[in-house]
């Protein structure tokens, strides 16, 4: 592409994953597959959640912001897979392809506050159960999350508004399956210094290292607790409360720093795409099915309701 064409992109052509027709299929079908499970597991948690009584805790309540979170950011980075290869068209326009980069660093900013917080709540829980419904009520919860949504949107419009400046790109195919930032800047002719600085400053040393430092320390004061705990059946009842939490914390937390520590002109997009779809595909619909499997509480709402939907059939066939 000369330089005259290169001032004047208007569109983003997505590469995808790979470009044998057979392999498309397999990943479309795949994706797809891991797109239905995301939002079945995802909205079964938000439906337990709101309609059985026993999960109406601060808990249950972060997990539904999560759950919301992992909706959004997975329709979001999904559907170019989706869509291009139902009609065809692996195109995007410059603009609707910033707007995929805001949404998808703005989802993933609130995610990990959202842990964050899940990890506070965790603390509460386990080092002072006594205060634990007076310090976790609902004011405080829901300023919680409404401040992890807003944060994550805020630290994110910088970098949207910086790549609405640029004017120059060495070419408009983008070497991923969806706008990303990473493959995104290394299309750039225009200058990326600052995104580069504020990635690494703002994005690492905020956006990630804050609430991985609150989770740090919750879980410092949650071990330092659980140790003091004498009875072996106390210890592990204490360490089974926060299980679930820490392992989605470590999947999620493992999967950004490969992909996102580290300047971009280091960056192995063919690579990245691999863990890219990981992350954007499998982790959402780990969350749910983490929380379900490792979680006595959801595992028991899910069986009332099972078992109040098979009475109430059968009541109905009666009559």
């Amino acid at each position: 592409m000369d330089h005259t064409n290169i001032s004047a992109v208007t569109y983003f052509i997505i590469s995808g994953i790979s470009n044998d027709p057979m392999i498309r299929v397999l990943i479309f079908l795949l994706v797809f597959i891991i797109y239905l499970l995301t939002l079945g597991g995802n909205l079964t948690i938000l439906l337990l959640v709101s309609l059985d009584l026993q999960l109406h805790t601060p808990m249950y309540f972060f997990l539904c912001n999560l759950s919301i979170l992992d909706i959004i950011c997975s329709t979001n980075n999904l559907n170019n897979v989706l869509i291009s290869f139902l009609s065809g068209d692996n195109t995007v326009s410059v603009l609707g392809c910033i707007v995929q980069i805001f949404i998808f660093l703005s989802m993933t900013c609130g995610e990990l506050l959202i842990l964050a917080a899940m990890g506070y709540d965790r603390c509460v829980a386990i080092c002072n159960p006594l205060r634990y419904h007076m310090i976790m009520n609902g004011r405080t919860c829901a300023l919680l999350a409404i401040a992890c949504w807003l944060l994550g949107t805020v630290e994110s419009i910088p970098i949207f508004l910086e790549l609405l400046k640029f004017s120059c790109y060495k070419s408009n195919m983008v070497n991923h399956f969806f706008c990303d930032i990473m493959p995104v800047l290394t299309l750039s002719c225009s200058d990326t210094h600052f995104l580069d600085l504020y990635i690494l400053t703002i994005g690492v040393g905020i956006s990630a290292f804050s609430p991985c430092a609150i989770t740090f320390i919750s879980y410092v004061f949650i071990i330092g607790t659980i140790l003091k705990i004498r009875s072996t059946t106390g210890r592990r009842k204490a360490f089974y409360t926060c299980s679930s939490h820490l392992t989605v914390v470590i999947l999620l937390y493992t999967t950004l720093a490969i992909q996102y520590m580290r300047p971009h002109s280091m960056v192995n997009l063919d690579s990245n795409k691999l863990m890219s779809l990981f992350n954007t595909a499998a982790v959402p619909i780990l969350n749910p099915l983490i929380y379900s499997l490792k979680n006595k509480d959801v595992k028991a709402a899910l069986l009332r309701r099972m078992r109040f939907s098979i009475l109430k059939i059968h009541k109905e066939s009666k009559i």
